[in-house]
């Protein structure tokens, strides 16, 4: 009994003693020390960053900004990932007085035998890599991948993030990017097809058409060049088809495409050019030949 008294006595002289409280103290300062330290490494280093890349745009060796956009935010994360892993390391090691080589040899062994199960880890961060090398793509870009669709928010070292249209977010594996389709490299092209009805002159409908769109370019910044009529396309039951073609911005064919058909429609409408609807002729068992039906029937007899 006498031994478990003094047991506790020293607990407690130990927990009252100020050796304990200096020492979490100075554990506790420590990491404040170094986490604060981390973050203003960080953010200055980002800063050294967008500078860098300012002065690049402006010297002899350029590159887009699409390209300067993608390359800054994975520099940033690169940079954020490294210093706050070397600030864990130096709070367990200073702050904490852990033994880290001992700690670092069992998370080697460790992770080579996660390793074997990681492939698809590693194939997600060379595939990131070669997205990244070989400009498939950048940050902003419009792009259609693995079934997803729409703007390219991030790409990280592991996935990459897309925001559709209508504001879903898709993080696909950089593994899982295997063809992509590209809409902010090159000009789009609207492809537009106008109904016009067969009482119509096809030559009058087409220099309407024309007339209307010489004037796009400089109403819509997003139209490149005149619209082009390529000609009648094809040849429907009440109507023929125009074909109307025109380059456009980058990721604008589509917006192009609206604006062509709208200005076509409103053209065609002020010349009492209407829009064709579907047609139905119905005849009556009951109903009694014309008389037109019955001079046909009459010459018929008479070739005959």
């Amino acid at each position: 009994m006498d031994f478990i008294n003094k047991k506790m006595e020293e607990f407690w002289d130990y927990l009252s003693g100020p050796e304990l409280w200096i020492a979490i103290g100075g554990a506790i300062l420590k990491i404040i020390a170094i986490t604060i330290l981390a973050l203003i490494v960080v953010r200055i280093g980002n800063k050294l960053i967008d500078r860098i890349f300012e002065s690049r745009s402006s010297g002899p060796f350029r590159m887009t900004e699409r390209r300067e956009v993608t390359l800054t935010k994975l520099i940033k994360n690169t940079l954020k990932y490294t210093v706050y892993f070397i600030a864990i390391i130096m709070i367990l090691d200073g702050a904490l007085g852990l033994e880290i080589g001992a700690l670092l040899a069992g998370a080697g062994v460790a992770g080579l035998a996660i390793g074997f199960g990681a492939q698809n880890l590693v194939r997600d961060i060379i595939s990131g890599f070669f997205i990244i090398f070989e400009d498939q793509f950048s940050v902003g870009d419009y792009i259609l991948t693995s079934g997803a669709e729409g703007t390219v928010e991030e790409i990280g070292m592991r996935t990459t993030k897309i925001k559709s249209w209508t504001g879903e977010q898709h993080v696909l594996p950089n593994g899982n990017v295997t063809q992509v389709t590209n809409y902010s490299v090159h000009n789009g092209l609207a492809v537009v097809d106008v109904n016009v009805p067969y009482e119509s002159d096809i030559y009058r409908a087409e220099k309407i058409i024309d007339d209307v769109s010489k004037t796009l370019p400089d109403k819509y910044e997003v139209i490149v060049d005149v619209p082009e009529i390529i000609g009648v396309q094809t040849l429907e039951t009440s109507h023929y088809v125009i074909r109307v073609i025109a380059e456009t911005l980058p990721e604008y064919q589509w917006a192009g495409a609206r604006i062509i058909r709208k200005e076509a429609q409103d053209a065609l409408y002020s010349h009492d050019i209407q829009i064709p609807a579907p047609r139905l002729v119905m005849y009556s068992r009951h109903q009694e030949p014309t008389s037109l039906e019955i001079q046909r029937g009459q010459e018929h007899k008479g070739d005959e």
